[in-house]
């Protein structure tokens, strides 16, 4: 079968969040055509193989593309999110990817799609079902596949597990016939909190969940993400507390604890101390159900599942085949190397904003678009760098300080951002009230403490390198 030649100025590898965001800015912003390439059958990248009761974690009106909304413009009136902005279920986010897909970038003539599709490298991609295999001549490459995002459908196990033991993947917790004698979670990341969150819900005593957690994690309140006028004092109020607790801090466990005590940072047990930080959100609902969970175990990660126990790093517990073993132990960003965003005729989008990796492809897209100088382009997009460990708070803040600084300097990246609907923040700021008093005061300490929290995140970084 002959390779067939095709014609772009771009090759985006990947349908997911961010190579539909990047692919949207591009469309808007400039006349350059694209081929799209992704594995899976519709777009929506790792959305495709997502449990079935997976949520955003952050409001809808933070994601999908900059030109269409996803969020509904709601507040959730029931359940453990009662109050905050709505989360868009994963069927919902399909349905969307796959509406921009078909309504807006098809129909543009620009966009020439295929999925089923496995990329091979150096412009050559193969049909999954037909063998075709395609080579595509651009200008550019942009790798949309490179924070690897993982699931747990497609996760393979770290530990060993033996015959007789019931294990399932997250996914196929809603298709459970039988009821188990205890439901055992391995993961304390996003994952493991939904799978508890879930069972709770569906009426699980507390008392027959065992919740294996490697690692505890600092976690955000949710709360103080909401892009909406009424949440101000909370939301832009979060800021000002994050740019005091800095800097009036002399110490980094110090920080921590003004994190806390303001807000900024919640924990599910008061008295375990958080050695990670993945950016995970909840709301209070949902930590107060999660405090239900009184068995949970901290022996560092699962070696072995057999029969009758459960191997840790740092001992065992007892477990039994009339117990359901559930994986959640699958880290959401695999790929935590930094790479330059433009190298030559390679786009790699990365985050340039902590939490955002869709609002990142969108601003980069924005400044492949409308910038030429490579090393310019490479300081406006300095990558924000994944957290992990619970100090990684302090380096993710401090480009975050950074490149929020350089491009309040850019006019053109200023009105951007004021016109993008992705960043959400900057409107709430712009549109406060001169004579409003109290969102006043909110940003008067955001001014007042920026500066000293610049150089003091600078110290602390010292200290933790």
């Amino acid at each position: 079968m002959n390779e067939q030649q095709l014609e772009a100025d771009y090759l985006i590898v990947g349908s997911g969040a961010v190579g539909m965001a990047f692919a949207d800015t591009l469309l808007t912003e400039s006349d350059a055509s694209v081929i799209i390439v992704d594995q899976h059958q519709q777009p929506g990248g790792h959305w495709n193989v997502a449990y079935p009761f997976v949520t955003l974690h952050q409001p809808s009106a933070f994601y999908g593309v900059s030109s269409r909304e996803l969020s509904k413009g709601l507040k959730d009136e029931v359940g453990l999110n009662k109050g905050l902005g709505d989360l868009a279920s994963g069927a919902e986010v399909l349905a969307y990817f796959d509406q921009v897909m078909r309504q807006q970038f098809l129909p543009t003539g620009r966009v020439q799609y295929f999925p089923m599709c496995t990329y091979l490298g150096d412009g050559v991609f193969e049909h999954a079902l037909t063998g075709q295999r395609y080579r595509a001549n651009t200008r550019k490459t942009v790798d949309a596949t490179y924070l690897k995002t993982s699931v747990p459908a497609t996760h393979t196990p770290s530990f060993k597990i033996d015959a007789g033991v019931q294990f399932m993947p997250l996914n196929n917790l809603p298709k459970v016939k039988q009821p188990a004698d205890h439901y055992v979670v391995i993961g304390g990341g996003k994952t493991g909190i939904d799978a508890c969150l879930w069972l709770l819900e569906n009426q699980v005593d507390p008392d027959r969940i065992c919740w294996i957690v490697s690692r505890d994690a600092w976690l955000l309140d949710r709360r103080n993400t909401q892009p909406t006028d009424e949440f101000f004092s909370s939301t832009i109020g979060s800021m000002a507390a994050q740019f005091e607790a800095i800097a009036t801090a002399e110490s980094v466990p110090e920080l921590f604890d003004s994190l806390e005590s303001a807000g900024v940072l919640l924990r599910i047990d008061k008295n375990v101390k958080p050695t990670m930080f993945h950016g995970a959100t909840v709301s209070q609902l949902e930590l107060e159900q999660l405090r239900r969970i009184k068995n949970v175990v901290r022996k560092g990660r699962v070696l072995h599942l057999q029969a009758d126990q459960i191997l840790l790093e740092q001992g065992s517990i007892p477990t039994s085949t009339n117990n359901l073993h559930i994986d959640c132990s699958a880290s959401a960003i695999t790929n935590l190397a930094i790479k330059k965003v433009f190298q030559g005729d390679l786009i790699t989008p990365q985050t340039v904003r902590s939490y955002q990796p869709v609002f990142s492809a969108a601003f980069i897209a924005h400044v492949e678009a409308n910038y030429s100088n490579e090393a310019e382009k490479n300081r406006i997009c300095s990558v924000v760098p994944l957290p992990n460990h619970d100090t990684d708070w302090i380096r993710m803040m401090a480009a975050l300080m950074m490149n929020q600084y350089q491009w309040s300097k850019v006019e053109d990246l200023r009105n951007w951002l004021l016109a993008n609907r992705l960043d959400g923040m900057g409107k709430l700021v712009k549109n406060a009230a001169k004579d409003d008093e109290a969102k006043q005061a909110v940003l008067a300490r955001m001014r007042a403490n920026s500066g000293p929290a610049m150089m003091k995140i600078q110290r602390f970084l010292a200290e933790i390198n």
